[in-house]
């Protein structure tokens, strides 16, 4: 497996913005709305999901019905719910708007990967900077969301870069999960929750002081 590092491939929630305290507090409200407080163990089962699989697990701690209709109606509340959280102000994680700007300073690719859906995104690029990425894939742009691999297989696509070539920067279980499946090596720094060790994985408490020779060594360490 070759070790030339071409892109990285950025999650969003908990990596390079501190919106998952924002998502905590969503969910929590949302699981209020529904008829019930949500459980340590519900909330953590939905970090790093996408919209689909969290609305599940939380309908499935309340006992209720899945439907369509149901379902729907969860989301829309949900998202109008988090529109306003985000459109307040959207704190960045220690370290990554300087991450960001070192890897395109490298001329690397970049792009965005996250479960998050498109029209909550755009509120977190006006934050991020598009001029940061090439790309950004969204959980309503993909087959699956994570921990399924496609939207890491997308993002390299779109890229025109074998997914070998790419380094992933994740925070949770999941998404570490999903860069793993789809041939990333993955930089994982944790945020909320711990996220296990495994093949093709490495760890740093934090993005503060990355720079050009820990981008090529930890992507290297991970394809060995």
């Amino acid at each position: 497996m070759s070790e030339h590092l071409l892109a990285v491939l950025w999650d969003m929630d908990g990596t390079l913005l501190e919106s998952e305290e924002l998502w905590d507090s969503g969910v929590r409200e949302l699981s209020a709305h529904l008829g019930g407080p949500m459980s340590e163990e519900t909330r953590q089962a939905t970090i790093g999901a996408s919209s689909p699989d969290a609305l599940a697990i939380i309908f499935a701690s309340l006992g209720l019905e899945q439907s369509p209709e149901a379902l729907a109606h969860a989301k829309s509340w949900l998202y109008a719910r988090m529109a306003e959280l985000f459109a307040a102000g959207l704190p960045w994680r220690p370290g990554a708007r300087e991450a960001l700007s070192l890897v395109r300073s490298l001329g690397l690719g970049s792009a965005l990967v996250t479960n998050t859906e498109r029209e909550l995104c755009e509120f977190a690029l006006d934050t991020l900077g598009r001029e940061h990425f090439d790309h950004s894939v969204c959980g309503d742009e993909v087959a699956a969301g994570k921990p399924d691999p496609a939207p890491y297989l997308r993002a390299a696509e779109l890229l025109g870069v074998d997914p070998e070539h790419c380094l992933a920067v994740e925070d949770s279980p999941t998404g570490a999960a999903a860069a793993q499946a789809a041939g990333c090596a993955v930089l994982v720094v944790p945020s909320l929750i711990e996220v296990p060790s495994g093949p093709r994985r490495t760890f740093r408490d934090s993005l503060v002081g990355l720079a050009a020779d820990d981008l090529r060594s930890l992507h290297a360490l991970a394809v060995v």
